[in-house]
């Protein structure tokens, strides 16, 4: 590395305020994040509008003998969606033919189970957790079931609370209204998040480990329903016809994508905090010529252990103690097919390391040291 490089490495390993979101963001490139974000995208936005319509039938049904708080809870249950919010808050909800609605019903439950599967394996992306620890796809299924449930019902929850708020005195007028439902519902979607952390993964989290990132995310998530109004008010509003479904539909995958990202990122903050993976060498997302930290080394090894598939696969994690002037082409497939399967991964990876080692950590069995995480 250059002088100035080298400085910059230094400072922020000493700073915990720069080297903290150095780590999440390279957390966030090692666990391929993007792609993550992009695969509950797509199941959201097949999910989303089946069950916004759905949800809005079922509180209409419920309510329809108070006109005023059904109106109340539809606008506050839909406003936490950014964009499509008043699109769906319509009074007629899901209507149409049995075949429509069984078709709609249908593509939610197929967006809904695929956008819980998603979310779980992003948190076990995140976590690390070995294939062979996590749910089988029944388990995975029926806990995608158990969250989507668990979110809607939070959602209805945190919306009457809020219609009821805004008919009564209880927390004030005006602004001070809005700022009680504001901070309210940052604390409560704070702690519902943190069950849902705790839940999708396959792996015990205490409340410690998972709240940071869930009040991360319920602190972004009000800062995303504000770009949604300023999408609405500034590109919506002045669209019309053809336009303004294609501009509606297009503000729907942006904002779907963006909270995916945020969702992504408080799982990685998370992590990143529990295990203490920081601070990161500067340089290890570009070169392998760095002085790797030791929470280098503890993330690589837990990405490397995470790739475990069955529970008598052990895996043994080394890093040589240089790095080759020449890193050694791989072994040709002949001469690994003449080896067992053991040796000749053992073989491949001996000689990408220059075939010197630093001293063997714990096995795999263990955590990989030193793992400040259980604290």
């Amino acid at each position: 590395m250059g002088r100035i490089s080298k400085g910059l490495d230094a400072f922020q390993r000493r700073h915990p305020t720069l080297s903290v979101p150095i780590a999440v963001f390279y957390k966030y490139v090692d666990d391929q994040g993007p792609y993550l974000a992009a695969i509950i995208t797509y199941y959201g936005f097949i999910a989303i509008f089946p069950l916004l319509l759905l949800a809005t039938s079922i509180l209409g049904f419920l309510l329809q003998g108070d006109a005023a708080l059904q109106e109340a809870v539809l606008t506050s249950a839909l406003g936490q969606f950014p964009i499509i919010g008043d699109e769906l808050g319509r009074p007629e909800g899901l209507t149409g033919s049995r075949t429509a609605v069984i078709v709609g019903a249908a593509t939610a439950l197929y967006g809904s189970l695929g956008l819980g599967q998603a979310l779980q394996n992003a948190q076990n992306i995140a976590w690390s957790v070995p294939r062979n620890s996590r749910p089988n796809p029944i388990v995975l299924r029926l806990k995608s079931l158990v969250l989507l449930v668990s979110a809607g019902a939070a959602v209805l929850a945190l919306s009457v609370a809020s219609a009821v708020a805004s008919e009564t005195d209880t927390f004030g007028t005006g602004g001070n209204l809005r700022w009680s439902i504001r901070i309210g519902s940052v604390l409560v979607i704070g702690l519902v998040l943190t069950y849902l952390f705790r839940l999708a993964a396959a792996r015990r989290l205490r409340f410690g480990q998972a709240a940071p990132g869930a009040f991360a995310l319920a602190l972004m998530f009000q800062a995303l329903q504000f770009l949604g109004t300023l999408y609405v008010t500034a590109v919506l509003s002045e669209t019309e016809g053809m336009d303004g479904t294609f501009a509606l539909v297009l503000g729907l995958i942006g904002v779907i994508y963006i909270a995916a990202f945020m969702g992504v990122l408080a799982m990685e903050i998370n992590v990143v905090l529990a295990r203490r993976l920081y601070p990161r060498a500067l340089l290890t997302l570009f070169t392998d010529r760095v002085d790797l930290t030791p929470a280098d080394k503890r993330a690589y090894t837990y990405y490397v252990r995470s790739q475990r598939h069955k529970v008598n696969e052990v895996i043994d994690v080394h890093f040589a103690d240089h790095v080759p002037d020449q890193i050694p082409s791989p072994p040709e497939l002949k001469e690994l097919r003449e080896q067992p399967p053991t040796t000749a991964l053992r073989t491949e990876d001996l000689r990408a390391a220059g075939l010197r080692r630093e001293k063997p950590q714990p096995d795999a069995e263990q955590a990989p040291p030193p793992a400040p995480e259980e604290r």
